[in-house]
């Protein structure tokens, strides 16, 4: 089920009769049954009504809180989940240095595998040379993931195969584009822009599912634990990110679907470049097209979408902490 996105300033969202309405002035923006959403995402500022959060609560509806240029600000969950065998299977293999070093090389060399892949699909027609040597290098640190002995090494290996693929992502694009590095606080450029904004989509998406099967966001082992950091959807999110939301950003840029003029100078040095409302509409579009994208799971054969792949991989990882093996099959593309 597709989360319920608003995006326009000052609307107010209401529930009439079992189905979420969101209004501006009187005016109708949108009406969707409440069974049939997973999630609302407010950016900025909107009203919500007590009955509306009353009944999104007991329906266990997530309500996200977005700044209105898409930084995480908090969500407000139902009741925590009931099982409380797997979280404490969870928090005592946290403890366990062998166990917690073994599933992040998984991560890892999942994640690795996974941009190798993408800059080799991509390459097949561009038969660009720096391309193929990054996407060679990316594959020698996946391998590399599996000797390192300290998670600080394995986070190091990992550091590098993402800045050797981001050294390269500019020549996927059609157009020239203002891109050379990966540059998270602040975003400086269109791409990376837009690159924060889907992370943060999919980290949403992750921790959703990690609530879903009953583990603890919070508490991580590729991610080191820290105060407000949903370290395990973290862990999760690093094996799909080149595969949805860098997809993603390339349609939109490529497409045209996205252009320059979407973008403005901010007013503030934490917001050098902003995103429009309506450029931000079109982008979470074609986030929903690829999340809803038809897919067979490489792990269980099964036909399904990304959106029920997240949750899969999360009852995966759920099964190697009740069975106390390392054992994690990452999502890998071909």
């Amino acid at each position: 089920m597709p989360p319920l996105y608003i995006v326009e300033q000052g609307a107010q969202l209401r529930l009439e009769q079992r189905r979420l309405v969101v209004e501006k002035n009187g005016q109708r923006i949108a009406r969707v049954p409440l069974a049939h959403t997973n999630a609302v995402i407010i950016f900025g500022n909107a009203h919500i009504t007590t009955p509306a959060l009353k009944g999104l609560l007991r329906a266990g509806v997530d309500v996200v809180f977005l700044t209105r240029y898409g930084r995480y600000e908090g969500r407000l969950v139902g009741p925590v989940s009931k099982f409380g065998l797997l979280r404490q299977a969870q928090y005592a293999l946290a403890h366990d240095h062998a166990f917690g070093l073994k599933l992040a090389q998984t991560l890892v060399n999942g994640k690795c595998l996974n941009m190798r892949t993408t800059l080799l699909r991509r390459n097949r027609s561009l038969q660009n040379a720096a391309i193929a040597a990054s996407a060679e290098r990316i594959g020698a640190l996946a391998e590399r993931a599996w000797r390192t002995q300290r998670l600080n090494a394995l986070r190091g290996v990992e550091g590098s195969a993402a800045a050797a693929y981001f050294s390269v992502l500019r020549h996927l694009f059609k157009r020239p584009w203002p891109f050379y590095k990966r540059v998270r606080r602040p975003p400086t450029d269109p791409i990376n822009v837009l690159l924060s904004f889907g992370y943060t989509l999919l980290t949403r998406e992750l921790e959703a599912s990690v609530l879903l099967v009953g583990l603890d966001p919070y508490l991580g082992f590729l991610h080191g634990t820290a105060y407000g950091r949903p370290s395990l959807a973290l862990d999760l999110v690093e094996e799909f990110r080149a595969i949805v939301v860098d997809a993603v950003v390339l349609r939109c840029l490529n497409s045209e679907l996205i252009t320059a003029e979407d973008f403005t100078a901010g007013d503030n040095p934490n917001r050098p470049l902003v995103l429009s409302d309506d450029g931000r509409r079109r982008f979470l579009q074609a986030f929903e097209t690829r999340v809803m994208t038809p897919i067979t799971h490489p792990v269980t054969g099964e036909k399904m979408t990304y959106r029920r792949a997240f949750e899969i991989q999360t009852r995966l990882l759920a099964r190697c902490l009740r069975d106390k093996t390392p054992r994690y099959q990452p999502f890998l593309v071909r």
